[in-house]
């Protein structure tokens, strides 16, 4: 199984964020999900940003493949569009696995957080 995991970052006031959610179950995470067969890894951090994170930004290029043990998915690491004209925060409700509320915010660079690529509930 594949999966993709589009980064967006921006740069506020001179220090690098990264864009996170709060899952309610599940805690602080990367957006992230299945790429479907036949899908292209790019297309698949796109689709999976408009779906968990409502927001439409392109898929630039693959930061890179990142497997942690050979049982697990294979991550495709998509480095997106700057995130430099989206709010401080918002929420959004993904649909899939009967609806979850996620609430987003940029996370600084340089301090310690807990990101999870698990699978999502989502």
């Amino acid at each position: 199984m594949k999966k993709a995991c589009p980064v967006v970052l921006r740069n506020q006031e001179g220090d690098p964020e990264i864009l996170v959610f709060k899952h309610p179950l599940a805690g602080t995470q990367l957006v992230k999900g299945t790429i479907e067969p036949g899908e292209a890894d790019l297309a698949a951090a796109e689709r999976e940003l408009r779906e968990e994170a409502g927001i439409a930004l392109r898929a630039l290029y693959q930061l890179l493949e990142w497997q942690r043990h050979p049982d697990e998915p294979i991550w495709a690491i998509c480095m997106m569009e700057s995130g430099h004209n989206l709010p401080e925060q918002w929420q959004h409700l993904c649909e899939d696995d009967g609806g979850h509320l996620f609430e987003y915010f940029w996370h600084p660079f340089g301090t310690t957080a807990e990101f999870k690529l698990a699978p999502c509930f989502c």
